[in-house]
């Protein structure tokens, strides 16, 4: 009988899940509306249907599940994997026991992890880290986050919370962040940021994949503002650098697209900044897209589960 683990991986617009092998092949794979805004027993009961259908799919194939991972925007705590504050990305999320939720719905064992941690995992299981015995994961979206990935599995801190790179601080009482605080790493170099310093430059309304053409076609003004993104990216990179003394560092998210463009000066800025002793550290886009978290918490699944 074959047996099979699920991944599941809840974002603020969509959800995306899959069913894979032991080796990272995935059998079948889903993506479905969050539809966030109808709360947070409308998306338990969407993640408890996917789960449904997967034990009816199972059933008729002849596999059997091991377990299932979770990987959800949000603070988790892996100690009882639940969710005790999550952004106004999804509604009413904050406080959650969504391990002993999908545990009840499923039948099966269930890891949960953050989004950031599961997308590392994935791409440390069968993406660019793949074959790597250590590496950081930052993640560039609305916000910034990541992971430290060790022998395959995360760092996750005490209780589950480390990974919040976004929030160190880059520039003392700097632009307010959405955590509260002020500036934020992420105030800067998330793609939020990107946008925030190109209306204050006189680009309103221009999206970061304008921005980057237009700084490609050799604008003036363009360029400046690249340049000065990459550089509050670098600053971010060089505390982590000097914190975990990383051979690699892989960036995942849209941004990346933008390939040896923003990757060749991001690497120069990083390795000129830093003290002999820490460089040179790889700097690699992550490769799986959207791929990466479910596979990543179906990875973990497999880690926490007898079968491993």
């Amino acid at each position: 009988m074959t047996t099979l683990a699920i991944g599941i991986d809840i974002g603020g617009t969509q959800i995306k899940a899959g069913i894979v092998s032991r080796d990272g092949q995935p059998v079948h794979t889903d993506t479905v509306p969050t539809e966030a805004s109808l709360g947070r027993d409308a998306l338990l009961g969407k993640l408890a249907g996917l789960l449904e259908k997967y034990r009816r799919m199972a059933e008729l194939n002849g596999w059997r599940l091991a377990a299932a991972g979770v990987g959800t925007a949000g603070f988790v705590d892996i100690r009882d994997g639940s969710v005790p504050f999550a952004s106004g990305n999804l509604p009413g999320w904050s406080g959650v026991r969504l391990r002993e939720e999908l545990e009840k719905a499923s039948g099966l064992p269930v890891v949960v992890a953050n989004d950031a941690h599961a997308l590392a995992v994935g791409e440390g299981w069968q993406g660019a880290g793949r074959g790597l015995d250590g590496f950081l994961c930052v993640t560039l979206g609305t916000g910034i986050g990541g992971s430290r990935i060790m022998n395959g599995r995360p760092d996750y801190g005490c209780a589950g919370y480390a990974g919040g790179f976004g929030h160190q601080v880059i520039v003392h009482e700097g632009k307010p962040c959405t955590c509260g605080g002020s500036g934020c790493w992420e105030s800067y170099a998330s793609v939020t940021g990107l946008i925030k310093l190109a209306e204050e430059a006189g680009f309103t309304g221009a999206s970061p994949e304008q921005l980057f053409e237009q700084a490609r076609s050799g604008g003036t003004a363009a360029v400046r503002l690249i340049r000065t993104y990459i550089g509050y990216l670098a600053a971010g990179l060089v505390n982590l650098v000097y914190a975990f003394n990383p051979q690699t560092i892989i960036i995942g998210g849209a941004v990346t697209a933008q390939g040896d463009f923003l990757f060749d000066p991001l690497r120069q800025q990083l390795n000129d900044r830093l003290m002999p002793v820490y460089r040179p550290v790889e700097i690699l886009p992550a490769k799986l897209g959207g791929s990466a978290g479910w596979m990543g918490a179906a990875r973990l699944a497999w880690l926490a589960s007898a079968e491993e």
